[in-house]
C-alpha cells in the first residue's frame, strides 16, 4: 500500500489534472438522476373513470354524450362515499353483479395527465383496477435490474477495470433506453426496464468508484456528495422535460439521447482514463505509469526529472511488477478468509437494506390523502439534496461512523413513533416525523455507500460496493410487493423494516472510522480497519465495548 500511495504522491498528488477529472465526473450524474426519477413518473396514476356503455343505460340516458353521460352514469354519493372508478354503478339488471355494479367494458377515461404526461404506460395499456398489479411488477423489476447490475457489473469493475465497465454500460444504456421507447407491449417494457436498470447501475457504480479512487482523503467526501447533488438536479429536471414532450416514449428517447452524448464525450481514454490505483493494486505498473505520467505533466511536474525521489518511484513500479507478468485479479469471495473486513461489509449492506426498505413507509406518510404526484416527488428529491448537504457539513467534522450512528438513530425513532402513534399524534407531528425519517434514511444510505467504498480493499472495491448498493435496491424492491395484494401488506412491511433499523443501530457500533485514512489495497489491509472508540478515551472512562487489538487505520500522510 505504501508503494501505491507513493506513486500517486510523486505524480503530483491530487493536482490539477485529477481535480478536473473528478469534477467532470459530476456531469454524468445528471443522466443517472433522470433515470432514477423516471420510475415514479412513468407509473403515476392519473384520475380515471370507466367509460359508460350506452347499450346498458336506461333509455332516458342514451341520448347523452361525453361528460354529461359520465356525470349522469355515476351517482353523486359525496366525497366520503365516492364510488370506485373501477366499476360503473348502474341500476340492477339481470346480468349485473349481486351488488348492482358492472365491470368496465368500454375502456377508461383519463381526466387529467399524470405528472405532465398525456401518454404514459398506464394510460397506453390501461394498467388500472384489474390490471393495476402490473404497475408494482414493473417497479419491482426495475429495482431488481439495478440490483443485478450492481452485483454483476460491480464484479466486472474488479476484473476488467472501471473504465471498461463504464463505457460498456453507457453503450448498453443507450441501446436499451432507445429500445424501451419503442416497446410494443407491456411484457417487453418490463424486460427492457430490468435490463436498462442493470446497465445504469453499472454505469453509476463504475463512476462512483473511479471518482473515489481519484481523490485524496480530505476531498473524498466533498466530491462524492456533490456528485449526489448533481443526481438530484437530474431528478428535478425530469418533470419539466415531461411537461415539454408530454409523451413517455419521447421522454425515454430523450433520456437515451443524453446517455449517448455522454458516451461520445467520455468514450475517449484521455478524457476518462483507467483508475491508476486499481492498476497498481492488480499488478499493472506499466499502464499505471503512463496515466500517472499524464497526471504529472498536466500538474506541472516533469516526469523526466531524474531526482532521487523519481528514481525510487521507478524502482517501486518495477517491484510492483516483479510478482509476475500477468495481472493479479481478486474475487469478493476472498472476504471469507478475513476476520473483520467481511463483517464491515455485511453491516453496511444490512444498513443499506434497512434504508431502502423503510423509505417507502416515510414517503407513504408524506403523501396527502388526495392523490398527487409532484408533492412527494419534489419533497423526496429535496430531502435527498438536504441529506447530501448535511453530510458535507458533518462527515469530515464528526466522522463517518458518528454520522451513520446519528442517522440510524433518527431513522429508527421516527419509524417507531410513526408505527405506534399514527392514531394518536396530530397530523403535523406525523408529517414532521416522516420528513425527518426520510432525510435520515437518505443520509444513512449515502454515508453507508461512502464508508463501504473507503473500508473495502481496492482489488474488490467494485464488487463489495455493488453488494452494499444492491442490498439497498433489494429493500426498495420490497415496497412494491406490499402493494400487490391491495396494500394490505404495508403494515407488516413497516414493522419488519422498523425492526431492521433498530438492529442496524446496534451493529453500527462495530464499524471502523475511515475519515482521513488511506484506502486499503488488499483484503489484509482492509482487515486492519477495526472498531475505534466514538470519542478519545479518557483516563477513567470505560469504553462501551472492549477494545480490539488491531490498527484503526492508516494515517493521512501515507496517501495523497
Amino acid at each position: 500500500m505504501e508503494a501505491e500511495a507513493r506513486a500517486l504522491r510523486v505524480a503530483g498528488g491530487f493536482g490539477r489534472a485529477r481535480r478536473l477529472l473528478a469534477a467532470a465526473s459530476w456531469l454524468p450524474c445528471v443522466a443517472l438522476g433522470l433515470a432514477l426519477g423516471s420510475g415514479p413518473l412513468l407509473t403515476a396514476l392519473p384520475p380515471h373513470h370507466c367509460r359508460p356503455d350506452p347499450a346498458l343505460l336506461p333509455p332516458a340516458l342514451r341520448a347523452l354524450r361525453g361528460p354529461a353521460l359520465l356525470d349522469a352514469s355515476v351517482p353523486r354519493l359525496g366525497p366520503a362515499r365516492a364510488p370506485s372508478p373501477c366499476l360503473l354503478l348502474r341500476y340492477p339488471e339481470p346480468a349485473a353483479r349481486p351488488n348492482g355494479t358492472r365491470p368496465c367494458t368500454r375502456g377508461w377515461h383519463y381526466a387529467l395527465p399524470a405528472a405532465g404526461l398525456l401518454r404514459s404506460p398506464v394510460t397506453e395499456w390501461n394498467l388500472v383496477c384489474e390490471d393495476g398489479w402490473k404497475v408494482p411488477l414493473e417497479q419491482m423489476s426495475h429495482c431488481l435490474g439495478w440490483l443485478l447490475g450492481c452485483v454483476l457489473l460491480g464484479a466486472g469493475c474488479d476484473r476488467y477495470g472501471r473504465r471498461a465497465v463504464f463505457v460498456a454500460s453507457l453503450v448498453l444504456a443507450t441501446g436499451l433506453g432507445a429500445s424501451e421507447a419503442l416497446a410494443a407491449s407491456f411484457p417487453a417494457l418490463v424486460a427492457l426496464r430490468l435490463l436498462h436498470g442493470g446497465s445504469l447501475a453499472g454505469f453509476g457504480l463504475a463512476l462512483y468508484v473511479a471518482r473515489l479512487e481519484l481523490c485524496d482523503p480530505p476531498h473524498r467526501l466533498a466530491f462524492s456528495m456533490v456528485g449526489g447533488l448533481f443526481s438530484v438536479l437530474g431528478t428535478l429536471l425530469l418533470p419539466g422535460l415531461a411537461l415539454l414532450v408530454q409523451d413517455w416514449r419521447l421522454l425515454q428517447g430523450l433520456s437515451a439521447l443524453v446517455t449517448g452524448l455522454l458516451l461520445l464525450f467520455w468514450g475517449f481514454p484521455s478524457l476518462f482514463p483507467e483508475s491508476p490505483r486499481w492498476l497498481l493494486a492488480t499488478g499493472q505498473p506499466a499502464r499505471a505509469g503512463k496515466i500517472l505520467g499524464h497526471f504529472a505533466e498536466a500538474g506541472g511536474v516533469d516526469p523526466e526529472d531524474s531526482s532521487e525521489e523519481e528514481s525510487s518511484l521507478a524502482m517501486e513500479l518495477d517491484m510492483l511488477g516483479a510478482g509476475g507478468p500477468q495481472p493479479q485479479y481478486h474475487s469478493v469471495l476472498e472476504l471469507r478468509h478475513t476476520c473483520v473486513a467481511w463483517r464491515n461489509g455485511l453491516i453496511l449492506g444490512f444498513s443499506s437494506l434497512s434504508c431502502g426498505g423503510i423509505r417507502a413507509s416515510f414517503l407513504r406518510s408524506l403523501t396527502p390523502r388526495e392523490p398527487t404526484f409532484y408533492q412527494p416527488y419534489f419533497l423526496g428529491a429535496g430531502l435527498e439534496a438536504g441529506a447530501s448537504v448535511f453530510l458535507l457539513l458533518t462527515g469530515d467534522r464528526w466522522g463517518r461512523r458518528p454520522v451513520l450512528l446519528l442517522g440510524t438513530l433518527a431513522m429508527g425513532l421516527a419509524s417507531l413513533l410513526l408505527l405506534a402513534g399514527t392514531q394518536y399524534l396530530p397530523e403535523w407531528t406525523l408529517l414532521s416525523l416522516s420528513a425527518l425519517g426520510l432525510l435520515a434514511s437518505q443520509a444513512v444510505s449515502a454515508v453507508s455507500a461512502l464508508l463501504a467504498a473507503e473500508v473495502l480493499p481496492t482489488v474488490i472495491r467494485g464488487a463489495g460496493l455493488g453488494l452494499v448498493l444492491g442490498a439497498g435496491f433489494l429493500g426498495q424492491a420490497a415496497a412494491p410487493l406490499a402493494d400487490l395484494p391491495g396494500r394490505r401488506g404495508f403494515f407488516l412491511h413497516h414493522v419488519v423494516f422498523a425492526a431492521f433499523a433498530v438492529l442496524a443501530l446496534l451493529l453500527v457500533l462495530l464499524l471502523p472510522e475511515s475519515r482521513g485514512c488511506a484506502l486499503p489495497v488488499s483484503p489484509r489491509d482492509a482487515d486492519r480497519l477495526c472498531r475505534a472508540p466514538l470519542r478519545r478515551p479518557g483516563p477513567a472512562r470505560l469504553p462501551l465495548l472492549p477494545p480490539i487489538p488491531c490498527a484503526v487505520g492508516q494515517p493521512l500522510a501515507q496517501e495523497n
